[in-house]
C-alpha cells in the first residue's frame, strides 16, 4: 500500500522536473531571440536622469500600447524606472537592473537604449571593478589615520615657525 503512494509520488515529481526543463529550454531560447533582437536596435545616446525609482508599470507615466505589450506578471511586478530628458521630451523608461544601480541621479550619461529600454551604460564598471573598488575603499578605512592636529597645537606651530 505505501510503495503505491510513494510510486504516484515519484512520477508526479519526474513528470513535473520534464516539464520544468522543457519550460526552461523554451524561456532559453525566447531570451536570446530577445537579446538578439535588443543588439540589432541598439542606440547610443546622451541623456540627462531626472528621477530613477522602483515602481509599477501602470503607475509610471508610460504610454498604454507600451504597456500592453508587456506580459501580466510584469505589469504587477515593481521594474526598475527612470525618468530622463531626451532632447526636448522627458520620458519615462524601464531599465535593466545593474545599469540601474550604475545610473547617477541629476547627470548627463551616455546610455544605450533600444526602444524605451536602457540596456546599458557607457563607462559603467563591471562587478569585478566595483568590488575591487570595494575591498581597497575598506583597506583604506582599516590603515590608522593620524588625528588631525587640534587648534592649539597648529597655533604652536605657527609660533615656533
Amino acid at each position: 500500500m505505501w510503495w503505491q503512494i510513494l510510486l504516484i509520488v515519484a512520477i508526479v515529481v519526474l513528470i513535473l522536473g520534464i516539464a520544468l526543463y522543457f519550460l526552461n529550454s523554451w524561456a532559453g531560447k525566447k531570451q536570446a531571440q530577445q537579446n538578439e533582437m535588443v543588439a540589432q536596435h541598439k542606440q547610443t545616446v546622451s541623456l540627462y536622469v531626472i528621477d530613477k525609482k522602483k515602481d509599477k508599470l501602470s503607475n509610471a507615466n508610460i504610454p498604454k500600447a507600451m504597456v500592453d505589450q508587456v506580459p501580466r506578471y510584469g505589469r504587477l511586478m515593481k521594474m526598475p524606472l527612470v525618468k530622463v530628458k531626451m532632447g526636448p521630451q522627458i520620458i519615462t523608461m524601464v531599465c535593466e537592473e545593474e545599469t540601474f544601480k550604475a545610473l547617477p541621479v541629476k547627470k548627463t550619461v551616455t546610455v544605450d537604449i533600444a526602444g524605451a529600454y536602457i540596456v546599458g551604460m557607457k563607462g559603467m564598471k563591471t562587478k569585478l571593478e566595483l568590488q575591487q573598488q570595494r575591498k581597497s575603499r575598506r583597506k583604506g578605512r582599516n590603515e590608522t589615520v593620524e588625528a588631525p592636529m587640534k587648534w592649539h597645537e597648529k597655533l604652536l606651530a605657527k609660533i615656533k615657525r
